[in-house]
């Protein structure tokens, strides 16, 4: 057993092994003992990692285990106005900006370019699976220990600048996501196994997203200049919300 600090809540995991606790040591809490406060209690048990690889053995049990107990974090999440979506997540300069799309397409890619791009202002605060959550009115992005193969991820809470769904084309070009296709995109994107109640609460979650973070749909090809066209929009939106307030 073991508390981590995981996008500002405190987490208990049971019989926490393999890479899950691998690639959760840097959210470790300081407080360790049977009195501190736990949001979310999540607990993978034998069992049910057992049934896991009798369905699917292409994977292994530390996988399933891994794999698991993200899916129970980020249902859990949603009781604190949270989602996951599957992204990149680069920060530069502060704010942070996700770039969403199906596996493949290049998410990874694009953001290692604005790195390279960046250099010291920028990295990467969740390589796979940030969580998005809504705190005091403020959206912001969060590592967590779900980072992918890479393990790519920093415990960190950063704001949110903007959402940008991905695809790959010749010319570099960016614009607003229309509200329809972008709830589309997001709810592809996010954990969907989920009851009727949950799913009304991923839902109100979405839709208090929309309100507050500028959703984008880029078109793009592996290049510096995809990175301008990009961070240029994202950048100028994003300040000119910040100067209305």
């Amino acid at each position: 057993m073991a508390i981590y600090n995981i996008a500002g809540l405190s987490v208990k995991i049971e019989n926490c092994g393999g890479r899950t606790a691998e690639q959760a040591k840097a959210y470790l809490a300081p407080d360790q003992s049977e009195n501190a406060n736990v949001d979310i209690y999540i607990n993978v048990d034998s069992a049910r990692v057992k049934r896991a690889v009798d369905e699917h053995p292409e994977l292994t049990a530390p996988d399933w285990d891994y794999m698991l107990s993200g899916d129970d974090f980020y249902t859990s999440l949603l009781d604190f106005d949270g989602i996951l979506l599957h992204s990149s997540c680069v920060v530069v300069d502060g704010v942070a900006y996700a770039f969403s799309a199906d596996s493949g397409v290049g998410k990874s890619t694009h953001t290692q370019l604005w790195l390279r791009h960046f250099g010291d202002r920028a990295y990467i605060l969740n390589d796979d699976k940030p969580a998005i959550r809504k705190i005091d009115g403020v959206i912001y992005a969060c590592g967590t220990p779900w980072s992918g193969k890479h393990d790519c991820s920093v415990p960190e809470i950063v704001p949110l600048g903007g959402i940008c769904f991905l695809e790959r084309g010749e010319v570099n070009r960016i614009e607003k996501a229309p509200v329809k296709e972008a709830a589309f995109n997001i709810f592809s994107q996010t954990v969907r196994k989920l009851g009727a109640a949950k799913m009304e609460k991923l839902l109100d979650v979405i839709e208090s997203i929309f309100s507050c973070v500028p959703l984008y749909q880029l078109s793009c090809n592996i290049s510096d200049e995809a990175v301008e066209v990009a961070y240029g929009a994202m950048k100028r939106d994003i300040t000119e919300i910040i100067n209305e307030k």
